[in-house]
């Protein structure tokens, strides 16, 4: 296995998948987003798992299908709760260079509308600056480089992963 493949890692609303999709099309790889992988697996969607099975159960078929993954040439698009498993994230980063896509508290809220339906794993009575608080030293620890995200348009945090990835960081 060569480690080939881009990892997207980030708060929701970051531009994962959105920017994943892209970049791979640009850099002439194929895409993988592992939230569409946990909702095939369980034929639910994201909300849907956490609302009748609960956050462990949640958490623990996300870590099972992202060390499930065996790919090469791939932009791979995480859910942001994938930073709570070291496991996974150690799997993700022998697969390739983790990308850390960066959102400032204020954007990630005005990105985000549809909070309690996009399947972002909250713990119970944490508020959504309490899951912010809770994750931003773990996508620091486990990024290979950052992107700040915020200002850009799209194609702005697309480009910037495609140089990223041309200049071999």
């Amino acid at each position: 296995m060569n480690k080939s493949n881009i990892i997207l890692i980030g708060m929701p609303g970051s531009g994962k998948s959105t920017c994943g999709v892209l970049a791979a099309k640009a850099l002439l790889k194929n895409f993988y987003d592992t939230d569409l992988l946990v909702q095939g697996l369980e034929g639910k969607r994201l909300q849907d798992i956490i609302d009748t099975k609960g956050i462990e159960y949640f958490l623990k078929k996300e870590e099972q299908a992202i060390l499930s993954l065996n790919v090469d040439a791939t932009v791979i698009a995480t859910g942001g709760s994938v930073v709570y498993s070291r496991a996974a994230m150690e799997h993700l980063r022998s697969l390739g260079k983790v990308i850390y896509l960066n959102l400032s508290y204020d954007t990630m809220c005005h990105r985000i509308k549809n909070i309690t339906t996009r399947g972002v794993v909250m713990r119970c009575g944490h508020t959504l600056r309490d899951m912010y608080d809770e994750r931003l030293p773990l996508y620091s620890r486990y990024a290979d480089a950052v992107i700040d995200c915020d200002g850009n348009t799209v194609e702005q945090t697309v480009q910037k992963i495609v140089r990223m990835t041309d200049n071999g960081f």
